[in-house]
C-alpha cells in the first residue's frame, strides 16, 4: 500500500523533540480558515511513495537524530492514511527510530487506534475548545479530538497539545480557560505549544486562485501571546511559544 506525500523537511526542529525528518502527507479532512498549507488539503494531490522509501530516508538520517530526534508525520492529516502508515511505524520501531504523529485527532477507527498505539509521541492540534467556534474555524466538530485526549491518558501515551492563536477566532480568554479546566489534570500532556498566527501561506492561496478568508486578521501582538501563555500556565506546567 502506497503513501501520498506532499513534501519532506530534513533536520526539522519545530515538529517534535530534537532533529527530525518531517514527512508532510497529502490530504486533510479539516478546512481551517488560517491553513498555511492549503495545497495539502486535497486528497487528490501528492506524490505516490512506496513505504520502503520513507523508511530508507529515516534510516539514512538516523545518525543525525541523536537521542531525542526521529521522524514526524504531519500533513495534511496523517490519520487519513492510517492503514498504510501502520507497517511503516512498525518498521521504524524495530529500527529504534522515535516517531511523532501530528494530528487534529478527529478521525477514529481500528487502524487509527493501532497507529496511535504504535506512536511514541502524539502532537495533538486542538484548534478551539468551544464547539461552535471550532466548527466555524475548521468546518468540523472537535468532539473526537477531545475524546482522544481521554484515550491518550488511559493508554499512558504522551502527547503535546498544540494551539494556534488566531486573533478573533481562538484567542478568547474564556475558551482557553475552559480548555485548561478540562485538560489541565491530564498527566500525559508533556507540554503545551502556542503557535502564533501568521500569514506566511497567503501566497499559496493566490497561486491556487483561492480567496484567503482571514485577510483582515493581523498577526498576534507580543501582549496577546503573553496573555495567552499566562492563561495556559495556570493549568499546564510547561508552556512554549513555538
Amino acid at each position: 500500500m502506497v503513501i501520498k506525500v506532499h513534501s519532506y523537511e530534513s533536520m526539522g526542529t519545530f515538529d517534535g523533540p530534537g532533529l527530525r525528518l518531517v514527512v508532510f502527507l497529502q490530504g486533510c479532512n479539516f478546512c481551517c480558515l488560517y491553513c498555511a498549507n492549503p495545497d495539502t488539503i486535497s486528497v487528490g494531490g501528492g506524490i505516490v511513495t512506496e513505504p520502503e522509501e520513507i523508511v530508507r530516508m529515516a534510516l539514512s538520517q538516523k545518525p543525525f537524530f541523536g537521542k531525542k530526534g526521529g521522524i514526524t508525520f504531519s500533513g495534511g492529516e496523517p490519520t487519513l492514511q492510517a492503514k498504510a502508515l501502520i507497517p511503516i511505524f512498525r518498521k521504524l520501531k524495530e529500527e529504534g527510530i522515535h516517531t511523532c504523529l501530528d494530528s487534529n485527532g478527529s478521525i477514529w477507527n481500528e487502524d487509527v487506534e493501532e497507529l496511535f498505539g504504535l506512536t511514541d509521541l502524539v502532537l495533538l492540534d486542538v484548534k478551539q475548545f468551544n464547539a461552535i467556534r471550532h466548527r466555524s474555524l475548521t468546518g468540523h466538530s472537535n468532539e473526537q479530538t477531545l475524546c482522544l485526549t481521554s484515550w491518550l491518558e488511559k493508554q499512558r501515551k504522551p502527547f503535546w497539545l498544540r494551539y494556534v492563536l488566531v486573533p478573533g477566532y481562538s484567542d478568547f480568554e474564556e475558551d482557553i480557560i475552559s480548555l485548561g479546566e478540562a485538560l489541565g489534570g491530564n498527566q500525559m500532556i508533556q507540554r503545551v505549544e502556542i503557535l502564533p498566527y501568521h500569514t506566511l501561506g497567503v501566497h499559496k492561496y493566490e497561486a491556487m486562485k483561492q480567496e484567503y478568508l482571514l485577510q483582515e486578521v493581523k498577526e498576534n501582538t507580543l501582549d496577546q501571546i503573553e496573555h495567552a501563555a499566562n492563561l495556559f500556565k495556570r493549568y499546564f506546567p510547561t508552556v512554549y511559544v513555538n
